[in-house]
């Protein structure tokens, strides 16, 4: 019973950034996300994999490798874009 519930953190977790990111490729606008915030997001998630690798835990190991790609990805758009904006 625990791990469905694990399990459905996961899929709820899944319905956060995924439509951050298509409205960012569907739009191209990145005004009003902050930087800082996916950063901090992202070192965040890395330390939240890490402990998940060492308890060895698939669910937190699942959920934190999904949300940390997600989200690097979006930073990644968002770095590139502010540094094209700034030319």
């Amino acid at each position: 019973m625990i791990q469905i519930i694990g399990w459905l953190g996961v899929g709820f977790g899944l319905l956060v950034a995924p439509p951050q990111l298509w409205k960012i490729l569907k739009s191209g606008r990145i005004d009003g996300i902050s930087v800082h915030t996916y950063l901090f997001l992202c070192c965040a998630l890395v330390c939240y994999l890490i402990y998940a690798i060492i308890i060895k835990d698939a669910v937190f190991i699942t959920a934190q490798s999904l949300n940390l790609t997600t989200n690097t990805v979006i930073l990644i758009i968002l770095l590139r874009r502010r540094k094209w904006e700034k030319r």
